[in-house]
This record gives structure tokens, sequence and C-alpha cells, in this order.
């Protein structure tokens, strides 16, 4: 019965089977939402192969993630899952869903700028403006260039005065 099921599985069936790994460092979000996931593979009902993109390329998450995958799809009735990662080209924010990032505003994380206005070194100002995800107020100041994980800077609020992470924008 699963061998039948297998046999007739498509990549984008797999790909919604991936909306269940979540990411270790920000669990509200999964490997599809972080766009991690850059093509799935099915040889046949024994075989997938999942290639991924690490959001850095020595981000801690990505065995974990891959060990997620592995999981997931051998408990789905797969015999041999491959997971290639891939690092070129490198990943950017860009590749996050739109429900991405409002997962990350509702858990309290800025989400990357829909436009960055700041992503070149040569245009760095003082700091990128940031809205604060709990109130939406642009008032806000950079605390650190690195927050929780190396992936997103700790700014501040300066009207709620709530701290939160900005997904930094790459």
């Amino acid at each position: 019965m699963i061998m039948a099921i297998l046999a007739n599985i498509s990549a984008a069936e797999i790909k919604t089977l991936l909306e269940q790994v979540s990411d270790p460092e920000v669990p509200v979000l999964s490997v599809i939402d972080l766009g991690i996931v850059r093509d799935v593979w099915v040889k046949d009902e024994k075989e997938v192969q999942v290639t991924i993109t690490p959001t850095y390329s020595g981000c801690p998450a990505m065995d974990v993630i891959s060990m997620q995958i592995r999981m997931l799809l051998l408990e789905k009735g797969f015999e041999r899952v491959v997971i290639n990662t891939v690092l070129s080209p490198a990943w950017t924010t860009d590749w996050m869903s739109d429900a991405g990032r409002q997962k990350l505003q509702a858990y309290g994380i800025a989400p990357p700028n829909p436009v960055p206005q700041v992503c070149h070194q040569e245009l760095f100002a003082p700091h990128e403006a940031v809205a604060c995800p709990q109130c939406g107020s642009w008032n806000t100041r950079l605390v650190s260039e690195f927050g929780s994980t190396a992936c997103k800077s700790l700014y501040q609020c300066n009207d709620c005065k709530e701290p939160f992470d900005y997904f930094k924008c790459h």
C-alpha cells in the first residue's frame, strides 16, 4: 500500500510534507517558509533526493534540519533519502515565503524588509530602518549586529521599549 502511494508521489507533494520540518532556531518557520529547500527529486518509490542551501554557510541548524528531513521521509516510506547541501548561489532572504515573513512578525521577530534598504556593505548607514514587530513603530535602534543567532540583529523600539530580533537581509 505505501509503495503504491510512493510510486505516484510528486516533488510538489514532498515539498508539502517538508512544511512539517521546522527550523530549530526559529521553530515558527518551516524549511519551506525559509526557502532553503532548493530542489526535490523523486527518483523512484524507494528514493528521494532533497537539495538544501543553508541560510549561512556555517549555520549550526543545518545538521538538525537534514536529520529532520531524512527522518520524515523515511517515516513516510522512502528507503533511501539523499540530502544534498549546495552553497552556491548563496541563500538570500528573497527566498523566504510571504507566509514565513508573516509568521516571523507574529512570533515577535522583525522579518527582512521587503525591499532591503541596506544590504550592500558600501551602503551601510548607522543601521537599517526596521519596524518593531510589537507595536509597528519605525522609531527603533540597533543594539547589536548579532541577536539570538548570527542571522539576526538585536534592535530595541524607542516607543514601546521592547527589544526584538531582526532577521537580517542578505
